[in-house]
């Protein structure tokens, strides 16, 4: 159990640093990002639960997590511009 919640995290990680890296100047720094890439892992993983490319387990869940991750930064960015 401890193992895939550390699994989990790093994944997560390597999601948000990849999200970071495609919205450069909209990001929220390395750490934010991070922290947004495992919750974007996981709101992504809710959603589409049988998001499936072929391409093995880590990897779906690598992609995934991106995506969610993206959608995530480019949400909270919407909502820093204009509540600001």
């Amino acid at each position: 159990m401890i193992m895939g919640l550390l699994i989990a995290c790093v994944i997560g990680a390597v999601c948000g640093f990849l999200a970071g890296q495609l919205l450069k100047g909209r990001g929220l720094g390395l750490v934010g990002n991070i922290i947004v890439g495992i919750v974007g892992g996981l709101l992504f993983s809710f959603l589409f639960s049988t998001f499936d490319m072929g391409l093995g387990p880590l990897v779906n869940q690598i992609i995934g997590g991106t995506i969610g991750a993206f959608l995530l930064l480019i949400g909270i960015s919407f909502v820093k511009k204009n509540v600001t």
